[in-house]
């Protein structure tokens, strides 16, 4: 009884959390980091982004701040770039580096970048599958583990990795879209450059944890609940 509550298989689940946090605060630490240093055009985030958008022909996209910290988003239904206010306010590197990454998305968008599209389309199949496949799992193991409805619901499960899986190139993407922006060096130097590549790849790699963390969480259902039991 204590084993089935206490697998070793948790670990798995310790590690995904302890690389997510790593990452995480890797992010941040780095975000603190260069945001110390002020650009020398002394744009803010939301100056940046609104430059940056006219600059690639974009004229149907707000810019808006909102309140939070490290918040930033851009959603393409409503063609809304949203910053938040540490980085809207903010004429750091690291805000520009963030407000030209949410750019990104919106030329994306823009050029109808299709694994900006596909990830779209996957969103609300991902949030079902989460949503439901660890109580169709839990159904299965009630009725006497039933291995077609347990493999029902680590299907929908591994709904969720793909859709991490296909927010990687999107995410990378971005990035690369904002460095060749900003390398033009109309907001920031030749010297600022490299310190937002640092913010963006500690950004990036909060999404390689998180692809990261849903595999071991995948792996611990398969090891747990994928082949056939035997409880004899």
């Amino acid at each position: 009884m204590f084993y089935s509550f206490f697998d070793p298989t948790y670990f798995l689940v310790i590690i995904g959390l302890l690389i997510s946090m790593a990452a995480s605060g890797y992010v941040n630490r780095t975000f603190r980091h260069f945001d110390n240093y002020r650009s020398q055009s002394n744009y803010s985030g939301s100056d940046a982004a609104r430059f940056i958008l006219a600059q690639s022909g974009i004229n149907n996209v707000g810019v808006q701040k909102i309140s939070g910290d490290l918040t930033d988003n851009y959603n393409g239904q409503t063609k809304v770039l949203s910053l938040s206010e540490a980085t809207a306010n903010s004429t750091s590197v690291a805000a520009i580096g963030v407000a030209a990454h949410e750019c990104g998305h919106a030329v994306q968008d823009h050029v109808n970048y299709w694994p900006m599209r596909l990830r779209s389309a996957i969103v609300p199949v991902a949030n079902f599958g989460s949503t439901l496949s660890l109580p169709i799992i839990i159904v299965g193991v009630l009725l006497s583990y039933n291995q077609t409805i347990i493999h029902i619901g680590i299907f929908l499960f591994s709904l969720a990795l793909l859709f991490q899986l296909v927010t990687l190139p999107v995410e990378f993407n971005a990035s690369r879209r904002a460095l060749q922006i900003l390398s033009d060096g109309q907001v920031l130097t030749r010297d600022e450059v490299p310190m937002v590549r640092k913010v963006l790849v500690a950004a990036a790699l909060t999404y390689v944890a998180a692809a990261l963390s849903t595999f071991l969480q995948l792996l611990r259902l398969i090891l747990l609940f994928g082949g056939n039991r035997d409880d004899n």
